[in-house]
């Protein structure tokens, strides 16, 4: 059997500021961006993973979701508890000087963690956790 990740949903609060985040300082291109209802979904990846995307969504358009939900999906995401993903790079001391520069929310700096990873994370515009990992 072989699975594959195709795509990972993250929310997004400014689509603007999203955009900035993944495809400027992460480098990720865009490969979709869609429009509806004044509303943006917009799909990013890697360029060398055409098969594995990141889609940037506005929070709680399930139309299942409440709207006391939505208000804690709202809250949880300014707090940043909300959503997160975790990255690898080979270059994880060159990703995040660029991501730094780019005056992105610094959580942790690169750290030798003591389950046997290197890492550092970061919050996106939205408050998702990204935590990017040295590939070994």
């Amino acid at each position: 059997m072989g699975i594959t990740i195709h795509a990972s949903f993250l929310p997004h609060d400014d689509p603007d500021a999203s955009l900035a985040f993944y495809r400027d300082a992460l480098g990720f291109e865009v490969r979709n961006d869609v429009g509806y209802g004044g509303m943006r979904w917009i799909t990013v990846g890697p360029a060398d993973q055409p098969g594995t995307s990141i889609v940037l969504q506005p929070p709680a358009v399930d139309p299942g979701v409440t709207d006391d939900e939505r208000r804690t999906i709202v809250e949880m995401m300014a707090k940043g508890t909300y959503a997160g993903v975790i990255l690898a790079t080979p270059d994880l001391d060159g990703t995040f000087e660029r991501l730094q520069a780019g005056d992105a929310e610094i959580v942790q700096e690169p750290t030798e963690q003591p389950y046997g990873v290197r890492d550092c994370a970061v919050r996106d515009p939205a408050g998702n956790l990204i935590r990017i990992q040295q590939l070994r």
